[in-house]
């Protein structure tokens, strides 16, 4: 969906329904921070703050980013230093606490279970983002965007608060060599507490194969995948064998990207339906092919509690109701090199604006070794000379924007740079946004349990969904 479309007020919402809510945990630290400056408006942040066991770290993050009331008009936003492979413990916990508020927030109220979501290829981040979400008692564990062969152990040993590392994907290493990004918990408690619950993990793959892998050669326990398909909205993996494109310049997917649910059956784990999967009738087939139910985006994306902004979500939603949205696999538009969605409509406040190319969340980055043989980091999304500078190509720059900035601003977080422009959105959707207009049926708007209730129209009985 994007960065905090799925915060912790939809996946409340779901779970109240029974189903599972999921929260994504993408940039959650400059999403959390963001939010405090905007002066926390009904004081959840706080309220979640104050269940954190490292006071030291929520005080900080009151003192540095709270302003009661909001930040003054024209005022940018105060920006976090950019991850690197080695994070002082007061980073650490910063992103820590982001992520028990956003699963603390999600599981108030109620006594189901919460998720998060996370890119694989945002790896930085990953391990203190997992612990902070594991302290507030997530339950499910969920990763795309690359191969997580390595998450399932890093789980089991969180768990029992020891220390743990990720191999860091390092670009340009000496063959045989070897980078890790190593996270510690002894490291900010005195006295650790008793073990914590160890999340159930689920893979998001796009292969029989990349399943097959995982289940058979993990690191440790997994517990089931999602099997997301290339009309899902975000990255989508890219197409096997030789790319071709269409008469737009997207990606061609053939049969070759068709997930045999047969095969994945055969492997025992239970296994849920993700891309175009917002009808009832694609849950009466996921359940009668063996699927335990769906992942769920594109309805979601847009309902009452969803994060996009009220101007962006109404606009879409008229939109579709017209028939006037358009749904186009950017093959070139992530710094990841993914293939990306992205949705135009008449009235996208990002049409004709030319934005400025700068890298100043670096979520997306990919380390390298320098000329000087130390790490450096770079993003085909920033300065082309900036790029070309650390050894990249120039031809990689071209059609890469700033997905970081711009996914923030979908969700209300604009930064407001010197000039005083202000960053646009992008906004993405699977392709079953072209075909909102009929779920619609003439409203303007919908919340997620009238999603939910229409998913399960068919076969409630055995549902189980994911936002």
């Amino acid at each position: 969906m994007g960065v905090a479309v799925s915060g912790w007020r939809l996946a409340n919402a779901v779970a109240r329904t029974g189903q599972l809510g999921v929260v994504s945990g993408t940039g959650l630290d400059t999403v959390f921070v963001r939010r405090l400056q905007d002066g926390d408006e009904g004081g959840h942040l706080r309220r979640g703050m104050e269940q954190f066991p490292f006071r030291r770290a929520a005080d900080e993050a009151m003192s540095r980013y709270f302003r009661p009331g909001g930040r003054a008009p024209g005022e940018p936003y105060r920006m976090l230093s950019m991850y690197r492979q080695t994070s002082t413990p007061a980073r650490q916990e910063l992103t820590m606490l982001a992520a028990f508020v956003e699963v603390f927030l999600a599981k108030e109220g109620h006594d189901a279970d919460v998720g998060i979501n996370l890119l694989t290829k945002t790896q930085i981040p990953t391990l203190p983002t997992l612990y902070g979400a594991m302290l507030a008692g997530v339950a499910y564990v969920l990763m795309g965007a690359g191969i997580p062969r390595e998450i399932a152990g890093v789980l089991d040993l969180l768990a029992e608060h020891h220390a743990t590392q990720l191999r860091f994907e390092v670009e340009g290493l000496p063959a045989g060599a070897g980078e890790y990004l190593r996270f510690d918990p002894g490291v900010h408690w005195q006295t650790p507490p008793a073990h914590l619950a160890r999340p159930k993990f689920l893979p998001i793959v796009a292969s029989n194969s990349l399943a097959t892998m995982l289940a058979r050669k993990g690191s440790g326990r997994i517990d089931g995948f999602v099997i997301e398909g290339p009309t899902a909205g975000g990255h989508n993996a890219p197409p096997r064998g030789e790319p071709t494109f269409n008469e737009r310049g997207e990606p061609n997917y053939g049969e070759r990207d068709v997930v045999d649910l047969a095969k994945i059956r055969d492997l025992g784990l239970p296994f849920w339906v993700a891309g175009g999967a917002g009808h009832p009738e694609r849950l009466t087939a996921a359940l009668e092919a063996g699927a335990a139910g769906l992942q769920v985006g594109t309805l979601f994306a847009f309902c009452d509690e969803s994060g996009i902004t009220e101007p962006i979500k109404r606009s879409v939603l008229a939109a579709a109701a017209r028939g006037e949205v358009d749904v186009r696999t950017e093959p070139r538009a992530s710094p990841t090199g993914y293939p990306f969605k992205v949705v135009d409509w008449p009235e996208n406040p990002a049409r004709g604006v030319t934005r400025e190319r700068i890298c100043d969340l670096g979520y997306l980055r990919v380390a390298v070794v320098g000329a000087d043989g130390k790490l450096d980091y770079r993003c085909p999304g920033e300065s082309e000379d900036a790029y070309v500078k650390k050894g990249g190509k120039l031809e990689d720059t071209i059609g890469r924007q700033c997905l970081c900035n711009s996914l923030l601003a979908v969700i209300g977080h604009p930064q407001i740079r010197a000039d005083g422009s202000v960053e646009p959105p992008i906004v993405t959707s699977g392709d079953d946004l072209a075909h909102l207009g009929d779920f619609l049926g003439g409203r303007t708007n919908y919340s997620a349990a009238d999603v939910v209730a229409y998913l399960t129209s068919c076969r409630c009985e055995a549902s189980a969904g994911l936002t």
